[in-house]
């Protein structure tokens, strides 16, 4: 590197340096300004920051008066959608570089970097520049309500507010396993809910349907998340977790229960175990296709005090994945759904709609997006109750996925 290209690159790496200090006191909506001032002491042209709104649908910009950009209509959409570097011309001679923003696997949104040119030295710095916004929004929005704000269209209903403080980032994941998930009606959820969390050496994921559509409901799937978390983080066994959600539920909440699957899967060598508590089983999706029946075995009580009354202990279930393959866990509000005429959606178009999400080689998150707004676009389409859906990805460490892009 000739000295003034050090010099160059070394005043950059300042400026990153100082962008990093002061984004921890920045305050949220104050963060567009402190890039764009970093953004041009870089040689770089306007820099404007998007995040996805709730139901992943539009990217709303951070900064006022910019008008909101369609995931399926835009190029910054399909940024959003492949997690992937486009480039738009949008003037003579300007060009816009759309990054994704991304927290690990957890699509945040896009940012777009105005800039006559491109070369290594301007993508290196629009990408570290990503970096640092993605530290930035993930940690101001675990205190502040601005992104929140901006990420809604329309009020949320209490039962969805108290549920959805409890939730975990909708994708976790490594180079690995991936897993990812939707909820819907996004603003009025009462008693659905997932959990995923992950270790070095093993993916905890599950999903969970309370009795009814309320406060009541919320508050029962929030005890059960409460006891999957507290039997997991000391180490307990899959019966064990199990067991430590019934009892709190038969203590604290005795007229309710909550049907769900909790599983684990083991990275190195695929070996994925559930429980299913009187919930719809597993889908196993392999080569593009549904193994019809693959992870179905009799249910067992929900969990709560029908499963205190019951003399069946509860059993794990087990199988080894293949490399590619993915799990999908959802709630019988997704088959449920209405579609015109009043006909259910029902499990046949459900599976075909899998199909057709994962055939294309998209990334699970974006097939899951896709699947769950096919569900809600269809004509006429009405959810009678909530349709939740947690997608698991599966590679082992010793082969190289094949980048999915949409």
């Amino acid at each position: 590197m000739s000295g003034h290209h050090a010099g160059q690159a070394g005043g950059g790496e300042r400026l990153l340096e100082e962008l990093l200090a002061q984004a921890h006191s920045a305050s949220p909506m104050g963060l567009p300004v402190l890039v764009n001032r970093c953004a041009e002491a870089l040689g770089l042209g306007e820099v404007v920051i998007y995040l996805t709104d709730l139901q992943q649908r539009r990217l709303v910009a951070l900064t006022d008066g910019l008008p909101a950009l369609d995931i399926d209509e835009t190029v910054a959409g399909w940024c959003y959608r492949t997690v992937s570097l486009r480039v738009e011309d949008v003037d003579t001679g300007v060009l816009c570089l759309w990054l994704p923003v991304v927290d690990g696997a957890e699509r945040l949104g896009v940012m777009g970097v105005r800039t006559c040119s491109t070369d290594t030295v301007r993508l290196r710095r629009c990408r570290m520049l990503t970096g640092i916004v993605a530290m930035a929004i993930t940690s101001k929005r675990a205190y502040s309500d601005s992104f929140a704000r901006r990420a809604r269209v329309e009020r949320m209903q209490l039962p969805a507010e108290m549920l959805r403080a409890f939730l975990p980032p909708r994708t976790i994941g490594n180079d690995h396993v991936v897993s990812t998930a939707v909820l819907e009606p996004a603003y009025e959820i009462g008693g659905d809910a997932f959990d995923h969390s992950l270790t070095q050496s093993t993916l905890h994921a599950a999903i969970l349907d309370a009795m009814g559509h309320d406060l009541a409901s919320g508050l029962t799937t929030s005890v059960a998340l409460a006891g999957c978390r507290n039997a997991r983080r000391a180490g307990l066994g899959l019966i064990d977790l199990v067991e430590t959600i019934d009892q709190a539920l038969a203590q604290w909440l005795p007229d309710k229960y909550c049907t769900g699957i909790l599983t684990q899967l083991d990275l190195d060598s695929g070996t994925f175990r559930w429980c299913n508590c009187g919930h719809p089983p597993p889908v196993l999706i392999r080569d593009g296709g549904v193994v019809h029946g693959a992870l179905e075995r009799t249910a067992q009580p929900p969990m709560g005090l029908p499963a205190r009354f019951s003399d069946e202990p509860r059993a794990v279930h087990e199988v080894v994945l293949e490399p590619g393959d993915r799990v999908l866990l959802y709630t019988d509000g997704v088959t449920e759904a209405r579609t015109a005429g009043g006909k259910e959606f029902g499990m046949e178009r459900f599976t075909d709609s899998i199909i057709l999400a994962t055939a294309a080689g998209e990334l699970a998150a974006e097939s899951l997006r896709r699947l769950i707004h096919a569900i809600l676009d269809g004509e006429a389409s009405d959810l009678r109750d909530d349709a939740t859906m947690l997608l698991i990805e599966w590679w082992p460490p010793t082969t190289k996925p094949t980048p999915r892009r949409g």
